[in-house]
């Protein structure tokens, strides 16, 4: 009699490791959490996925000092995968809005100078900001951590 036997010894330790890989997921959040930082850090390089409205003075959009872009950074853990700025500014260049009104004084002179004009201080009314939205993915970043997620689940089995 001829027979065919399979050991299935490794295919069932892939199929371990599959299992433990899906139970301890930091490795795989925390390669994923540096995509979408990476995908942030393209919006600031490109001044927005789409564009970003332009600004009034010149240089590059949200990078005056490059404070909110250094600012990204990658979190991770078992369940999570992100990328955020804890700037207290951040949220409203990203999402838009209206800043409150606030007095304006001096900080090295005793008065203000506009238009020609003198004061100590200006009741400002607050500013209009437009929303640049920089905390965003594009379909390749999908894509990108999609591959990466397949890949993760397929290591046990190279």
């Amino acid at each position: 009699m001829v027979k065919i036997v399979i050991d299935i010894t490794r295919t069932e330790s892939a199929l371990n490791d599959v299992l433990d890989s899906l139970e301890h997921r930091e490795p795989l959040m925390r390669e994923i959490s540096g995509i979408m930082a990476d995908a942030v850090e393209e919006n600031f390089a490109q001044e927005g996925r789409p564009k970003w409205l332009p600004i009034k003075r010149d240089g590059k959009i949200l990078q005056d000092k490059g404070h909110l872009a250094s600012s990204i950074t990658p979190f991770s853990d078992n369940d999570t995968a992100g990328a955020g700025s804890n700037l207290k500014y951040a949220a409203i260049q990203n999402n838009g809005g209206t800043t409150r009104p606030h007095v304006i004084r001096p900080r090295n002179k005793k008065a203000l100078a506009f238009s020609g004009r003198f004061a100590k201080k200006v009741n400002h009314p607050g500013s209009k900001i437009p929303a640049r939205t920089f905390l965003s993915l594009m379909d390749d970043d999908y894509d990108e951590i999609e591959n990466t997620g397949i890949d993760y689940l397929s290591r046990p089995f190279d």
